[in-house]
């Protein structure tokens, strides 16, 4: 048998790894600002409360380190949802088994003409994204999307249901960029209460599904967990620890983190933990100090005042003008979305704030640019 991510897992304890969190001091929090490489127990030092009164040294750090790795640069992309329908119950989604909604799945018709909309407003690079329902949206559905849209996008990523290793090497072969598959919480209880049923219940299985990313030899993969489901500190702390395992293992592959806050949704829930802006951004400061390579991603779920400050001070690619239904964009705006989205603002006016911060906005994955 294959060895994973699980029997790496297995050595922590998410109760120690909090209180670890928590007895960080001032001086373990200024003894890692000046070290110039930074570990794994130095990002849990950086999520810390006792961090938060660091900010500033944080956010100088942050941006220095992503100007010298990314340039000046911020890449866009938009989502285009294929589907909304799902044969998992998760709690906290708009999508969910048990929400009676009208289930819609994209035509070859519909989406190219939602494809052709984004190429109006300019996106080059497109997300495709889908409810987890392997019976109607499957892994030929995927090829098939993935055909009719090659020729139209210069970047194509992907989040749907975990696959096979080979149905990963299909995709690859297709010309699929990246993957990204998010655990939601790495509480292996809290996420049983979460996702009681569907495929989506087995926690290990999704767990080693980056493993299988890796051995297909995927260009690249994001990571994330839906902070708002558990104690984020902790949360984000096993999310690094997942990618660094993988960064070893799987050292061709290139990686991403994105920050989905939990956002309203049908049939959804109040988050269970909060946080707040300015500990998101004390988070993404965070994760760059401590790994100058990792893409770092913020989508519209976010308020335009907060993408517009964040700019700066760590992130690479933003979503923009982003529906997240499928049809959303032309084929059906009524149809019903996944979660809310914050910032409405179109393409143009995305690109002008980006432009203003002194960035520019990218297109296209930046291999092709830079």
């Amino acid at each position: 048998m294959l060895e994973t991510f699980l029997a790496h897992f297995a050595k922590y304890d998410w109760d120690v790894v909090k209180s670890q969190i928590n007895q960080v001091s001032a001086q373990d929090v200024q003894t890692v600002l000046a070290k110039r490489k930074k570990t794994l127990q130095d990002f849990m030092i950086l999520l810390s409360p006792v961090a938060a009164d660091f900010l500033p040294q944080m956010a100088t750090q942050s941006q220095l380190l992503t100007q010298q790795r990314f340039g000046k640069t911020i890449q866009l992309f938009a989502p285009l949802y294929l589907s909304n329908e799902c044969q998992n119950i998760c709690t906290y989604c708009g999508f969910s088994l048990d929400n009676k909604i009208k289930r819609k799945t994209l035509t070859n018709m519909e989406l190219l003409l939602e494809a052709a909309e984004l190429k109006t407003r300019g996106i080059d690079h497109v997300l495709l994204v889908s409810g987890e329902a392997n019976n109607t949206v499957g892994i030929e559905y995927f090829l098939n999307a993935v055909k009719l849209l090659k020729p139209l996008f210069s970047n194509i990523s992907m989040e749907v249901q975990p696959l096979e290793e080979d149905e990963y090497r299909l995709l690859t072969d297709a010309g699929v960029h990246s993957i990204l598959v998010y655990q939601e919480t790495y509480h292996q209880e809290v996420y049983k209460a979460y996702h009681p049923k569907g495929k989506k219940s087995n926690f290990d299985y999704r767990a080693e599904t980056p493993d299988r990313l890796g051995r297909s030899q995927m260009h690249k993969m994001g990571l994330g967990v839906l902070l708002g489901l558990e104690d984020w500190r902790v949360d984000s702390y096993f999310n690094a620890l997942h990618l660094d395992y993988l960064q070893k293992k799987y050292w061709k592959t290139k990686y991403a983190v994105s920050f989905p806050r939990l956002r309203p949704a049908e049939g959804g829930i109040h988050p269970n933990y909060e946080i707040s802006d300015r500990e998101l951004f004390q988070l993404i400061c965070a994760y760059r100090i401590w790994n100058p390579d990792l893409e770092l991603s913020i989508s519209t779920r976010e308020s335009e005042v907060f993408r517009n400050n964040i700019i700066r001070y760590g992130v690479t690619s933003m979503s923009a003008a982003s529906k997240t239904n499928p049809g959303g964009y032309v084929v059906d705006p009524q149809s019903l979305e996944q979660f809310e989205i914050s910032d409405e603002r179109s393409v143009p006016d995305v690109k002008s704030v980006i432009l203003h911060a002194g960035y520019e906005p990218l297109f296209k994955d930046w291999e092709s640019v830079l």
